[in-house]
């Protein structure tokens, strides 16, 4: 009996998708399974003397410093969700005007995010450690940074990741602005609508889906913020009292906090079990943030 048509179409759909399926599975499927087999075990990076079961995951949440990196993190997202998407639809209604030299500032707004983490954040640091405060102290008599107390060095993250994403974030809000039907805006002018009426009424419910992406973008991204955290910060600073201790990580939040448990302390097991639970948050909290766009959507 020949092969039929649907079997031949079978096998070279087969052959486009193995590679894609093979990498992914390589990169992504084999390590998350090996990566929460060594979280159960004494794994040092090399070798497995002992199976440890859930005293990996039991001993991290005695640790203040790691309930600490995990509250400020959840702190963080919470910032950068508001003010990075408030920041880029704001900068993406600017470039969809009709103001001259639009693309420039486009270009311009966008440029920060191309400049990797590690290099903004010693740039920023530079700023921050000397010309802010040559500023301050010519203007006000102020001589210190604000990276030397633990609450203006957290604000300084914030400030340095929204001036690194908004661009990014505008960008895509320019294009959902863009395919705004302009028949609907000339309708909504011709029937008295104001600026405002017909930027909450018509153009942001138009854009729901784009608002749902730029969401879930900036939810992943800056609960994965590491590069610019080590570099500006490297998680110093002082908190007082804490779950009874004393923290000299104030600002170290929990993809660094991760990095030097398993780099620094050399401790991989246990880096690798907050790591797991890291892949566990971000997933739930996407998975809700998502499901809680699309019903937004529906309702718009």
């Amino acid at each position: 009996m020949f092969p039929t048509v649907e079997h031949h179409r079978s096998i070279i759909n087969f052959i486009f998708l193995f590679p894609l399926l093979f990498t992914f599975a390589v990169t992504v499927i084999i390590p998350l399974m090996l990566g929460i087999f060594y979280s159960f075990t004494d794994w040092n990076g090399i070798r497995i003397t002992e199976f440890v079961g859930f005293s990996n995951y039991t001993s991290m949440f005695k640790d203040p410093a790691f309930v600490w990196s995990v509250l400020l993190t959840f702190l963080f997202v919470i910032f950068n969700m508001i003010l990075v998407n408030l920041v880029g639809f704001c900068l993406a209604l600017l470039c969809t005007t009709k103001l001259k030299a639009v693309n420039f500032f486009r270009a311009s707004y966008f440029l920060p995010n191309l400049i990797g983490g590690i290099v903004l954040g010693y740039i920023w640091q530079f700023v921050f450690n000397n010309v802010l405060v040559q500023i301050t102290s010519d203007m006000m008599g102020m001589h210190n940074s604000i990276l030397a107390k633990t609450n203006t060095a957290f604000a300084a993250i914030i400030v340095v990741y929204i001036w690194q994403y908004a661009g990014y974030i505008m960008l895509i809000y320019v294009t959902g602005l863009t395919t705004v039907p302009k028949d609907v805006l000339e309708a909504s002018s011709i029937d008295g609508a104001n600026a405002l009426t017909t930027l909450f009424q018509i153009k942001i419910p138009m854009i729901a889906s784009t608002i749902t992406i730029c969401t879930f973008l900036t939810l992943t991204s800056a609960f994965k913020q590491f590069d610019v955290n080590m570099a500006l910060t490297n998680g110093t600073g002082s908190v007082a009292d804490f779950m009874g201790s004393y923290l000299s990580n104030g600002t170290q939040m929990l993809a660094l906090n991760i990095y030097n448990t398993a780099i620094s302390k050399n401790n991989y097991a246990l880096g690798q079990a907050k790591a797991v639970l890291f892949f566990i948050i971000l997933a739930c909290v996407s998975i809700i943030q998502v499901r809680i766009s699309n019903k937004k959507e529906v309702e718009m």
